[in-house]
């Protein structure tokens, strides 16, 4: 296959998501299924779905004995083991770097203004499983919850033929002292996190990817319990100028195609040749790649390339469709970073692909999808945190204050608020 080049003046970039009544009713089923019935319904949806033979029985124990995932670890080949050790590492230190102050504003009299922080009690962390395990994602998702504080972490993910959760996944959760782990994926996971069981104590917060009915269940929970997101399918923005490589921007589209054939990669640049290089190496890399037809399929769907007359030009594009995630392969790339308001994560310069933010920079790839990057961000340390006001009024402030605070509440006709300024302030004038 071969992308055409588009003209920017007439570009948009369109993302739809669209599920299905029947899934949208398969997931709620599942949902209300798990509340009435507790581990019974997780046992039968998991046999069902997952294709866990032993979930039918009474004794199969939908939480991981700590010793498969010791041994999961100890299984570990040196490089991948000493990969996690660094990349857990980094990302730790990232996210401690986040920590915001404590502060306190001091009124004139005896006023006293502030905000403090506090970690969250406990979450649950999805972790996909089926076609791809991440035990990437696991880091990114568990490690900002122990740097705010969270005292306690149940992770969940899908068992495969063997009956446990894919062997990177437990490795993951043993190096980060995570001992919670449910042999659990798919909407049922959701529903016992968000509402609890005998065997899976409900949860506080959720997060995570996976698959539709994920998300789906995901969205139907939330408000009775808080989530992260709605992940959608992963995207990348390039923009471009003749200086880069059109070899390392057809590698850095075709790792975002081939995540599914809903993922999503589009290079813009002022140059045409640029453009019809990048069309040329397509092809080329295509040929070798071991996911080649999904990779086919997410470039035919959603891959371009798009020739705008300047790269400011560029900018506005990009800004439109809040993209996950933004490379600028410029000569300098710092000068654009200014220019651009709407991404999820922004990756500078030739030598920084995306995969380096997925894997080992520390800084998170959860990140907004979808467009949601117009009014979200990335997963981070002020997920697991919760900001709560303090407020202490002194006698003098309060009777400085009173009229106001009266007036107020009876424009909206809430005399008890009235009167419980009136009985402190009215007594004291009083003598009493």
């Amino acid at each position: 296959m071969r992308l055409p080049i588009v003209d920017g003046e007439q570009f948009t970039w369109a993302r739809t998501s669209a599920s299905a009544p029947s899934e949208t009713d398969t997931v709620a089923n599942i949902i209300g299924d798990v509340r009435a019935r507790g581990d019974v319904a997780l046992r039968e949806w998991t046999a069902k779905l997952d294709r866990v033979s032993a979930a039918t029985q009474d004794d199969f124990a939908l939480r991981v004995p700590q010793s498969a995932l010791a041994a999961a670890y100890e299984a570990l080949p040196a490089e991948m083991r000493e990969a996690l050790i660094a990349a857990a590492d980094r990302i730790r230190r990232f996210h401690e770097a986040q920590w915001p102050e404590d502060f306190t504003m001091q009124g004139a009299e005896s006023e006293q203004l502030g905000l403090v922080w506090r970690s969250l009690r406990r979450i649950g962390v999805y972790a996909p499983g089926g076609r791809g395990a991440y035990p990437s994602t696991v880091l990114m998702d568990v490690i900002p919850a122990q740097v705010a504080g969270v005292a306690s972490i149940a992770l969940v993910s899908p068992a495969g033929s063997d009956g446990l959760p894919h062997q990177d996944v437990l490795a993951a959760a043993h190096l980060l002292g995570i001992e919670e782990v449910y042999r659990l994926g798919g909407a049922q996971a959701i529903a016992a996190l968000a509402y609890g069981t005998d065997s899976v104590p409900k949860v506080d917060k959720i997060v995570g990817p996976g698959n539709l009915y994920v998300a789906l269940a995901k969205r139907q929970v939330m408000g009775d319990v808080g989530i992260d997101s709605i992940a959608g399918p992963s995207e990348v923005f390039i923009v471009a100028d003749e200086t880069a490589n059109p070899r390392w921007i057809a590698a850095d589209m075709l790792a975002q195609a081939e995540h599914d054939i809903e993922a999503g990669a589009i290079c813009v640049s002022d140059s045409r040749r640029l453009l019809e290089a990048v069309a040329l190496e397509l092809e080329r890399q295509l040929e070798t790649l071991p996911r080649r037809e999904i990779a086919i399929q997410s470039l035919e769907r959603w891959g371009e390339l798009v020739l705008v007359e300047r790269l400011a030009d560029a900018m506005d594009i990009l800004n439109d469709a809040a993209p996950e995630h933004v490379e600028v392969l410029t000569a300098e790339p710092e000068v654009w970073l200014p220019e651009i308001r709407f991404a999820g994560a922004v990756f500078l310069g030739h030598y920084t692909p995306e995969p380096v933010g997925d894997y080992y920079a520390g800084t998170n790839h959860v990140l907004p999808t979808h467009g949601s990057a117009r009014y979200a961000s990335g997963l981070g340390l002020y997920d697991f945190l919760r900001r709560m006001s303090v407020v202490a009024y002194g006698e003098e402030t309060l009777q400085k204050h009173a009229k106001h605070i009266v007036t107020l509440a009876r424009a909206e006709s809430l005399e008890a608020h009235a009167r419980s300024i009136l009985v402190r302030t009215e007594d004291k004038n009083d003598g009493n």
